[in-house]
């Protein structure tokens, strides 16, 4: 039976390695801009109907992958960091695996409800009550439950940086989970403040997150496998 530290370690490997092709892939995907009601994407013939272009579909889906890969290993990983903190510290990564639950829910369900229900019906030309599901909405559902969820990672990550005490390693880790829970509430107060603007809070906080998960995650293997060493000699 696999232990939780090696858990930990191959979940942390994962969520480095998903966070870094959820940023990488979403670089190179194309920005659709579309104007109101964000469903006229329609540009050339498939199957004989006037359908979304065969460029846009599937390929402005793709980045939707690793992005939902991510949501469940993220939740593994805290999971297993709660498996590992003291007693005394079992409270916070309580709250804190509760947290990455909420993240994961929102942003499965999202993403989700793209691939089985607005990509079919873009393709199919029914488009009618799309338009606040549609990802080219910038005001839509999927842009504001989007923000919700890796704003609620950010939170996750905030109570599970309570369980680094120690070593430098485990400083570091610590660090980065509260600097990402800073700079994702800061980003979100700082657009509302100074322009509506939630697609922009949306990649500043993938970004934010997607870069501390990469860098953490490699971290927390070593954490995981240091302590699977410890148990081996226990």
């Amino acid at each position: 039976m696999i232990s939780g530290n090696r858990l930990g370690f191959w979940s942390a490997i994962l969520t480095a390695v998903m966070a870094a092709a959820f940023l990488a892939v979403g670089f190179v995907s194309p920005v659709r801009f579309v104007s109101y009601p964000y469903v006229d994407v329609a540009s050339s013939t498939c199957g004989g109907l006037q359908v979304v272009s065969c460029e846009f579909i599937p390929m402005d889906y793709v980045w939707l992958y690793p992005a939902f890969l991510l949501a469940p290993t993220f939740v593994v990983l805290v999971a297993c960091i709660h498996y590992s903190a003291p007693v005394d510290k079992k409270t916070f990564s309580q709250i804190g695996l509760s947290f990455a639950l909420i993240y994961a829910a929102v942003i499965t369900a999202d993403y989700f409800i793209q691939w089985t229900v607005v990509q079919p019906s873009l393709l199919a030309g029914e488009t009618e009550g799309l338009s606040l599901f549609t990802q080219y909405n910038p005001h839509g559902i999927f842009i504001a439950l989007e923000g919700l969820g890796y704003l609620m990672m950010s939170v996750a990550l905030l109570f599970a940086a309570a369980v680094f005490t120690g070593g430098r390693l485990e400083r570091a880790v610590r660090w980065l989970f509260v600097t990402s829970f800073v700079l994702a509430v800061g980003s979100f107060v700082g657009i509302s403040l100074l322009r509506y603007d939630i697609v922009t809070f949306e990649v500043t906080v993938i970004m934010i997150n997607c870069t501390v998960l990469m860098v953490s995650g490699a971290l927390l293997s070593v954490l995981f496998k240091r302590a699977g060493r410890q148990d081996g000699r226990n």
